[in-house]
């Protein structure tokens, strides 16, 4: 699952929450400051990653061309392309490894910042920051079918992509979040 920028301040969240139920750490400044904190690394390495993806669009269009005359499927060329750049703009592509990266990264940065304390192994407080991305990774796509479901069945019919639409699926999927503890 790929995180989307408006999503990174949910995940940030879920970390808090994860973070506040964990008997072993203390947040020193409340959980809005962890919560702020974790949604800022989170929008770099997406930022990094969108910095990517640009240059990888640049390199396509550059040789659209020889793209089009080779019958090579442009999507397909986007991943090989961006796997072969990834490691040169910080990117980790497999999300499992990304996770953990950033997990790993949160954690020293909410210590550094005096925003946590744990009286526990660094390993067992970066697992809870780790669940939390995986949790909403798993849930994600959940509640991305419930919320679809529902505005398809929905008396008042909304046009996808348009700002109504993304309107309501905000707010549906806000509440289906909150409906699992997740906000």
């Amino acid at each position: 699952m790929r995180l989307k920028p408006h999503q990174t301040g949910y995940v940030a969240n879920i970390i808090g929450i994860d973070l506040v139920k964990a008997p072993f750490v203390t947040l020193l400044k409340g959980k809005e400051a962890v919560v702020a904190k974790c949604k800022e690394i989170i929008d770099e390495n997406l930022a990094k990653e969108r910095t990517l993806d640009l240059k990888v669009n640049e390199i396509i269009e550059q040789n659209i061309d020889e793209i089009e005359f080779q019958h090579i499927k442009e999507r397909e060329l986007f991943f090989m392309i961006k796997k072969k750049l990834a490691e040169g703009f910080g990117v980790i592509m497999d999300y499992n490894d990304r996770y953990n990266d950033l997990a790993h990264t949160i954690l020293d940065e909410l210590y550094e910042n005096y925003l946590i304390e744990y009286s526990v192994n660094e390993n067992q407080v970066k697992n809870v920051i780790f669940k939390a991305f995986k949790s909403f990774a798993n849930t994600y796509e959940k509640i991305d079918t419930i919320v679809y479901e529902k505005i398809k069945k929905m008396e008042k019919k909304y046009t996808p992509n348009t700002q109504e639409y993304e309107f309501m699926y905000q707010k549906l999927y806000e509440e289906e979040l909150a409906k699992r503890g997740m906000l």
